[in-house]
């Protein structure tokens, strides 16, 4: 593909809101630094972003169904990669990274975007998608990476397949009867998920239950979920840039990882409520270019793989604002390109490059056999 062609056929306005949000997200880090006297978390950003974004661009260089081949020997790769971190030292408490020198890396980022591309190629074929007994590999190759992820543990890494495959077997054209189905099994193993939880975990969520407005600052369980809300009300409207600090007390705006799972609210402590709405907004809109590449694509494998990419960008967002303001359980969920992290930014940023690819071939001549995209057969 020439350079002018290239350039013709990228969906700018995906480049647009990932830089944009990648951009809110390093004001929010630059804010928590601030906020812990002056760490170096803002420059390492930095330096992932500028990782990221050719990272992003090179996704585009190779046609999106070359990947289809190595989508299996990817997922057993990651699923390698998921066990081999219980083998080395724990960090923070947790089983989660591989040293790699100069970083860590995170194989259940990898293992996101090699379950979706694995999804993808088993969905596009019709005897695979419109049996009962074909929607239950998928199931199970859901559960295989998630038990992994859950005993790191990283609940809520974990809980982001479930809701990922419902919406590419829906997008595949799955008979309703049959997602009802695999739904009854999604809650049926909802007691052996809660089984694999840690202490901690199950804390988050009971705390969940018993969060309460006013009073002193409530400790142990609850005390990140307090502080989130009240570091994110003490943005006010205008945010701190604009109205200035609302307290001189140190301990009020105290709220651990906050520039991981909680940069959400140094947003919106930063730019007050219009932050928080123009982060939301911008996540609207590439989810709704993602959905756009989706439908204008015919060919299965590649619609399948915008949806898998979208859902699990959307689903990420929706439960990273939720746990920030007390309608989800804290989980430990990074928020797509705005949370420092370099396995996470350069996984995300990978997989909005394959949207990228899918988006500029939308044309691939169909196969003989037709994909229904939710027609009766």
């Amino acid at each position: 593909m020439k350079a002018s062609e290239w350039v013709r056929r990228v969906p700018w306005t995906v480049v647009v809101c990932t830089l944009a949000l990648m951009l809110l997200g390093l004001a929010g880090i630059l804010r928590g630094d601030e906020l812990s006297g002056g760490t170096e978390f803002a420059s390492r950003q930095i330096v992932w972003m500028a990782l990221s974004l050719p990272a992003m661009f090179a996704a585009t260089l190779v046609p999106y169904r070359t990947f289809r081949r190595w989508s299996g020997p990817l997922f057993l790769i990651s699923l390698l990669l998921l066990i081999a971190v219980y083998f080395l030292p724990a960090r923070n408490g947790a089983r989660r990274w591989i040293p790699l020198g100069v970083m860590y890396f995170q194989p259940s980022e990898l293992a996101k975007l090699a379950f979706i591309l694995t999804i993808a190629h088993y969905l596009m074929y019709r005897r695979n998608y419109r049996r009962l007994s074909g929607l239950l590999v998928p199931f199970l190759l859901a559960l295989l990476p998630m038990g992994l992820i859950l005993r790191e543990p990283d609940l809520g890494t974990a809980l982001l397949f479930l809701p990922v495959l419902f919406a590419m077997l829906f997008a595949a054209g799955a008979r309703p009867r049959h997602l009802a189905f695999i739904s009854l099994l999604g809650v049926a193993v909802l007691p052996a998920l809660w089984v694999g939880m840690t202490a901690e975990q199950k804390s988050r969520v009971v705390s969940l239950f018993q969060q309460r407005d006013g009073g002193t600052t409530p400790q142990e369980d609850g005390y990140h979920l307090h502080q989130s809300k009240q570091v994110l009300a003490l943005g006010g409207v205008w945010g701190s840039d604009i109205a200035g600090v609302t307290l001189n007390d140190p301990r009020a705006y105290h709220l651990p990882a906050s520039r991981t799972d909680f940069v959400f609210c140094l947003v919106g402590e930063r730019f007050g409520l219009w932050g928080t709405l123009l982060t939301l907004l911008l996540y609207l809109v590439l989810i709704g270019c993602g959905l756009r590449i989706a439908a204008a694509t015919r060919e299965p494998f590649g619609r399948l793989l915008a949806v898998g990419i979208v859902s699990l960008l959307a689903t990420q967002a929706v439960i990273n604002a939720g746990m920030t303001v007390g309608l989800m359980p804290i989980t430990g969920m990074t928020l797509p390109l705005m949370s420092y992290g370099g396995s996470s930014l350069l996984a995300t940023s990978v997989s909005l490059g394959l949207l990228l690819n899918v988006g500029m071939r939308p044309g691939y001549e169909m196969t003989p056999e037709p994909f229904r995209f939710g027609k009766e057969a």
